[in-house]
């Protein structure tokens, strides 16, 4: 009989059904198989019939054809799920697929436009950090400088958020920065990497002028939403429509599978913005989310910080214990920003003593910005500025449509 090896086609006797999958790997004289639905199963590797080699394994890489006469894009990879397969060896989700990679498992997105593909990093998005955003940031304004129509930018959904949101304060652009993941690895009958992509190229190539993030909507494949950068929040570990607006509607939706485009009133169209790039980042910030009970001698670990966002309670609160430590940290050059755990709704320190105080200690109230957005923010401020007047003159302003102005009921 054959010998399993890892991607290796298996047919396997479970009670009553026979299952076919590919082999991955042995653990604890098990085999564990992956079955076509996309889960793995162990199996005892006794019973494993192997049937032939893993289909990729023997088919040719399709040949690339792109369209001279569409606009052209450029596709920038990170890693993440929307960029990843499976390694047979281990049976886990890993990021290795290039830009051109996708561009060949997703071959739709040629009709739309053609494509530079560039790899920036092959991480999961919890390895993301500053130095990356502004490899990242570079690369971005170098392609719209050279011409592109939009940039779209494969990311891992965990953290996706955080870098868009960098990106939309280190390159003010004139033509659309989509970013786009996926919860589900293209491997799976429920993946979302397809469509979520097909739309953001469509996004890509819009009116819109300003960074977004694309990304089911619901939980049909039946429309994507276009998301404001620093309005936008991955609310859901693994639903497909995890992403949502918070405080505003959504941008805009691209419908499936008709790929029409709506864009509401309130968006920055193209060519509104100059195109610059500011990648300075102060990296000695932190977020902290202040729970009852909480010690305020945790603080002292935040000395010598340059900046701190506190994700508060209710209208931006902490336990007046720890009032006198925050006015030490200020006294010692670290700039503090309130937030608000709730998300929806601002901070207003005006209202009950405990505010008052924070605000006499010299606490910067962060509006309504999102706790994370606060954080990037914060972070590419002191990256040029450090006196406080002007530090919290900038955080009070509205740079990139982090800040509503007014509430908007039921959002």
């Amino acid at each position: 009989m054959m010998r399993a090896l890892s991607g290796s086609r298996v047919r396997c006797r479970v009670g009553d059904q026979d299952l076919e999958g590919v082999y991955i790997t042995e653990r604890e004289g098990r085999a564990v198989v992956k079955l076509s639905s996309g889960y793995n199963i162990g199996i005892d590797i006794a019973r494993l019939e192997v049937i032939g080699p893993s289909p990729e394994t023997v088919l040719p890489l399709a040949r690339i054809e792109q369209d001279p006469d569409l606009p052209e894009c450029s596709i920038i990879s990170t890693g993440g799920t929307i960029a990843s397969r499976i390694d047979y060896r281990t049976g886990a989700v890993t990021s290795q697929f290039s830009a051109e990679d996708i561009l060949r498992a997703i071959p739709e997105l040629t009709s739309i436009a053609r494509y530079n593909a560039i790899q920036v990093s092959t991480i999961l998005s919890e390895n993301m950090n500053i130095a990356i955003w502004q490899r990242l940031a570079h690369a971005i304004h170098d392609e719209i400088e050279r011409g592109v129509r939009g940039v779209i930018v494969m990311h891992g959904t965990d953290t996706m958020a955080f870098t868009a949101s960098a990106i939309s304060f280190m390159v003010p652009a004139p033509v659309p920065i989509v970013f786009v993941g996926a919860q589900r690895s293209a491997d799976r009958p429920s993946s979302d990497s397809a469509m979520n992509a097909i739309c953001s190229a469509v996004a890509a190539v819009s009116g819109l002028g300003e960074v977004s993030v694309v990304m089911h909507d619901t939980t049909s494949d039946d429309r994507c939403a276009i998301h404001r950068a620093t309005r936008v929040r991955k609310m859901h570990t693994s639903r497909r429509d995890a992403f949502q607006s918070i405080g505003i509607p959504p941008l805009g939706y691209v419908e499936y599978p008709s790929l029409k485009m709506t864009l509401s009133s309130g968006v920055v169209r193209r060519g509104e913005r100059a195109l610059s790039l500011q990648t300075e980042m102060e990296p000695r910030c932190a977020l902290l989310l202040f729970a009852p009970g909480m010690p305020p001698d945790i603080l002292e670990g935040y000395h010598g910080m340059k900046g701190l966002v506190i994700s508060g309670t209710g209208l931006g609160h902490v336990g007046s214990d720890w009032v006198p430590v925050i006015r030490e940290l200020i006294d010692g050059g670290t700039h503090v920003v309130m937030t608000s755990q709730c998300l929806h709704g601002r901070v207003c320190d005006r209202v009950y003593d405990t505010g008052r105080d924070l605000l006499a200690a010299g606490v910067i109230e962060g509006e309504d910005l999102l706790p994370e957005v606060a954080l990037v923010k914060l972070s590419w401020i002191l990256g040029r500025e450090e006196g406080p007047e002007e530090v919290s003159r900038l955080m009070q302003q509205s740079l990139r449509g982090e800040i509503c102005r007014r509430s908007i009921h039921g959002l």
